[in-house]
């Protein structure tokens, strides 16, 4: 999805609120993506506080939308640079296509990756048969040394997982105790999940200590408790969960619930009502990063030839086969860079 807010000067949302020395509690802010029926998502990811999880660097969550009133989504050919973007839907159904070629649909169930590596350029819109509009878009955000690979595009059908209660779908990674990965590309150590519950339901999610994660609530309330592991039991795979150990927190509909390295595991509870999260981890990203607009480069100079390529190449048509490419299939115009900051952008940690 490309990043349609008016002013792009920094990709970021208000300082995390509601810390915990186990859990932090970071809140969306709400973006209107522009157009006279603007499609608007809950931001919470970049944070002032929290730029990425992992090397999961944006995560906007939408809907449920009502086609008919919103207007769904239609996103024209836009560009990308040192990124993936990793497009999981809960309702609807989106057509993807893009500058290598590819043309696709994403539907509930299975993810859609595009690796961007040195630049690419796509275009997403929702199918006329789409009523409801309702999923997340997130990023990830390339290591140096990887950045700047030739692009391609993945599409894959996850499988649904029972662990106790919850229904688990891993569309990126690995997780462990769940007999599931995803078959997508990755260039960091990543996962992403959805995490399901009953009304009532709870389920024991085991996490990799080395891994910092978020939590991302799309149905709630639901209860997390930090829990240690059993390190006595005789057989490693046996390990089994202690008692709650009072680090717990409750997440509404929308909030990210931050959890840093060191955790080996939560216990999700259900109260009433059904629960679905997405779950979001990986190694601490240490790479300081500039994101603006559809752009992640790593200084100022970079996102300003990254700007000026797009609006003479493919905007100007000058050169509609150099680093961002050509979307064939989509009947209308590119969208146009809006105008540079005054300020030097600076990167981030």
């Amino acid at each position: 999805m490309s990043n349609l807010e008016r002013n792009p000067a920094e990709l970021l949302c208000p300082p995390e609120a509601g810390a915990d020395p186990a859990i932090a509690v970071l809140q969306p802010r709400d973006v209107p993506l522009g157009g006279p029926r603007a499609m608007n998502v809950r931001r919470t990811l970049p944070q002032r506080g929290r730029t990425t999880i992992g090397a999961w660097c944006f995560a906007d969550h939408y809907g449920p939308d009502d086609v008919a009133t919103s207007g769904g989504m239609v996103v024209p050919p836009h560009p990308h640079t040192g990124l993936q973007t990793v497009s999981w839907l809960f309702e609807g159904e989106i057509e993807h296509r893009d500058s290598t070629g590819s043309h696709e649909m994403v539907r509930p169930g299975a993810v859609n990756l595009m690796t961007a590596g040195r630049g690419i350029s796509h275009s997403e819109v929702s199918t006329p048969q789409t009523t409801r509009l309702h999923g997340v878009q997130l990023w990830v955000a390339l290591p140096d040394d990887s950045r700047h690979v030739a692009p391609f595009f993945e599409h894959a059908e996850i499988d649904e997982v029972p662990v106790d209660d919850a229904v688990v779908r891993v569309f990126a990674g690995s997780l462990p105790g769940v007999d599931a990965e995803a078959s997508v590309s990755l260039f960091s150590p990543l996962v992403g999940a959805q995490i399901e519950l009953p009304a009532g339901g709870e389920a024991w999610i085991e996490l990799d200590p080395s891994f910092e994660h978020g939590l991302l609530v799309d149905l709630g309330p639901v209860g997390v408790t930090i829990a240690a592991l059993d390190g006595e039991a005789d057989d490693p795979d046996q390990l089994v969960p202690l008692a709650e150990t009072g680090r717990t927190a409750t997440l509404a509909r929308s909030e990210l619930g931050y959890l840093p390295v060191g955790h080996e595991g939560v216990r999700l509870r259900a109260a009433d009502a059904p629960v679905r999260v997405i779950l979001l981890g990986g190694v601490p990203f240490d790479e300081a990063l500039v994101m603006w607009w559809n752009f992640i480069g790593r200084d100022h100079d970079e996102i300003v030839e990254f700007r000026r390529q797009w609006q003479a190449d493919v905007v100007g048509r000058d050169n509609p086969d150099g680093r961002f490419g050509d979307v064939t299939g989509y009947d209308g115009a590119p969208l146009p860079a809006p105008e540079l900051p005054t300020v030097h952008l600076k990167p981030r940690r």
